[in-house]
This record gives C-alpha cells, sequence and structure tokens, in this order.
C-alpha cells in the first residue's frame, strides 16, 4: 500500500501536466502567424476553394487533423510542414481558437 500512493502520485503529476488547458488568445495569435495565410485569421476564408474552412470546426477533429499531419500519418506537403513546427500545446490552443470561431461548420444552438 505505502508503495501505491507515491506511484499514483507520479502518475497523477505525469498526466496533469500534459491535460494544459488550451488558450484561444494564444491560438489566435498563432494563427495570424501560421495559418491566416491560406485559410484566413478567422479560418473562415480560405485562400483557395479546397483549403480547409477551420473557423467552427470540432476542437476534438483540429487537434487529431494536426496531430496527424505532424506524426505523417495524414498526408500534405504543405501541412505536414506546418505541423511539423507546432507543440502540442500550440495544437491545442489552435484548436480552441478554431473552434470558438463562427463559420458554415459552427453548430447552431
Amino acid at each position: 500500500m505505502n508503495r501505491l500512493i507515491p506511484a499514483l502520485f507520479a502518475f497523477t503529476a505525469v498526466f496533469a501536466s500534459t491535460m494544459a488547458v488550451a488558450d484561444p488568445a494564444a491560438g489566435q495569435a498563432k494563427a495570424k502567424q501560421v495559418c491566416g495565410a491560406c485559410h484566413g485569421e478567422n479560418g473562415d476564408k480560405p485562400l483557395q476553394p479546397d483549403y480547409a474552412i477551420l473557423a467552427g470546426q470540432h476542437r476534438d477533429y483540429l487537434v487529431k487533423a494536426l496531430g496527424d499531419y505532424k506524426s505523417g500519418a495524414r498526408k500534405n506537403a504543405i501541412m505536414g510542414a506546418q505541423a511539423q513546427t507546432l507543440t502540442r500545446k500550440e495544437i491545442q490552443d489552435l484548436a480552441e481558437w478554431f473552434s470558438s470561431r463562427s463559420g458554415p461548420l459552427a453548430i447552431k444552438h
């Protein structure tokens, strides 16, 4: 029992450190630097019709898609290169920002 408590504490500390709270303001700033040129500053006006509309997209989907571009599981030369520079926290922040935006993909209540 005495060994279980330190192990449980260590697991909780590691788990909590990976669950950082996403910051939409940081996501907005990063979006201006990285995403805005192709997807529009708010993710709602892509430069080309075949570029994704990010505004209003589901947060979890954006996290998964960016993670897959970063790992190479999802292939696109431009997005792969862009995602390589992003940290896990920046991906969370971007997803929080774009999912909070109004757009054609946003859920209307």
